[in-house]
């Protein structure tokens, strides 16, 4: 606790890793969680295939749970 399971599109290995570092930190510092606890998986997926494999079966099904939706805070 807590897993963080990110989508998007392909990036470079530095781009990735400083991403990652980043959500790392920050959720350290304000869930309160030890590292060990943390879990952080990012997977790319191609622009063509986004709609079809992400938007559609993963994005819009959980629109209520999402703290922001297409750009906008939803809280």
């Amino acid at each position: 606790m807590p897993y963080i399971r990110i989508k998007a599109y392909p990036k470079d290995e530095d781009t990735k890793k400083k991403v990652v570092e980043e959500i790392n930190d920050i959720f350290l510092k304000y869930w309160g969680c030890p590292q060990e606890a943390l879990c952080i998986s990012l997977e790319e997926v191609e622009p063509e295939k986004w709609n079809e494999s992400v938007r559609e079966v993963e994005i819009l099904p959980n629109k209520e749970k999402m703290m922001i939706f297409d750009g906008k805070k939803q809280y």
